[in-house]
């Protein structure tokens, strides 16, 4: 059993449009409302891999309501700390033409004290019978910097491994308690570590400065067209999918962590764990939802997974 963390929930509005143009109105060719939140969206794509998981997390209003039915039609578990408010509203705007999609997120409801403590009751309760835990996602409002520490502290006195996919402040405070893989994109792990990364070479050597630095922690780096890093104590890997013409990206990277906690779980290499990540990633983008994944078509993409050592 895979359980997921997700603090700061969403409902996903993906709107198809064939390009944007600034000024003049646009109709939308489709309209798909699906699962959002990075932690929920791990679930989604483990459920089309056909693995059991529990999505724990924060839901409010008619919106969490929305969401809470589009999860159980998947198959996922739920635990759920229900708050005040509205759950966010994230419109993901496909623009079919070139094949690329950007996020228009509403604001979320605070956290209360109540609501944070009643989240970490349930948590400590599913720790007893869960195996990894994938914590992603931003912090909700109203939740302290060191939150997702806190999480991956109790996780770790449990003996259970923790994939953590945030960044900024969130990351650097988990770090400190050494959670099993930090998962980030380029971009994040730029701005979490402060640092410039201009080419592969300086993302290489960042990487490998950051195993040095957390001995502990294996460093995952999702890496658009380039692939999906991964660096640990020993080995640097770099998996490559062929390149697909998406349909919806969104999620991509957390159907990469769905697999790869998967795979990990039941023993796989770090080789072969990145082959299944990369291939299931590249496989989500094929679906209208977000993080949404066939496994026939990470069956059709996995013997054509290329993964290096570099």
């Amino acid at each position: 059993m895979i359980l997921t963390v997700t603090t700061n929930a969403a409902l996903d509005r993906v709107l198809f449009i064939e390009r944007f143009i600034h000024g003049i109105p646009m109709r939308a060719t489709k309209c798909v409302d699906c699962v959002g939140g990075k932690g929920f969206d791990v679930s989604v794509a483990l459920r089309g891999l056909d693995v059991d998981t529990v999505g724990l997390g924060i839901v409010a209003g008619r919106r969490g309501m929305d969401l809470v039915n589009f999860m159980k039609a998947y198959g996922i578990q739920l635990d759920l700390a229900w708050g005040e408010g509205e759950t966010r509203l994230a419109h993901v705007i496909i623009e079919t033409e070139l094949h690329d999609h950007s996020h228009i997120i509403t604001s979320a409801s605070p956290v209360s004290a109540k609501l944070r403590e009643n989240l970490l009751r349930m948590y400590r309760l599913r720790l007893a019978t869960t195996g990894y835990v994938v914590i992603a996602g931003s912090l909700a409002p109203g939740l302290p910097e060191d939150f997702y520490k806190t999480l991956v502290s109790l996780a770790r006195e449990a003996g259970r491994h923790v994939l953590v996919d945030c960044h900024g402040e969130a990351m650097r405070q988990a770090l400190l308690a050494s959670p099993t893989i930090a998962k980030m994109n380029r971009r994040e792990f730029s701005q979490t570590m402060q640092v410039d990364i201009d080419s592969e070479e300086k993302l290489l050597e960042e990487g490998r400065a950051f195993v040095s630095r957390y001995p502990f922690v294996s460093l995952v780096i999702t890496d658009g067209k380039i692939g999906l890093w991964g660096f640990t104590p020993n080995d640097v890997y770099l998996a490559q999918a062929p390149t697909q013409e998406a349909v919806n990206a969104a999620g991509a990277g957390d159907a990469a962590s769905a697999a790869l906690v998967w795979r990990l779980s039941l023993g796989n290499s770090w080789s072969e764990a990145m082959r299944w990540s990369a291939a299931v990633s590249a496989a989500s983008v094929r679906t209208q939802a977000t993080a949404e994944v066939n496994l026939v078509d990470v069956t059709e993409l996995l013997p054509k997974v290329v993964v290096s050592v570099q």
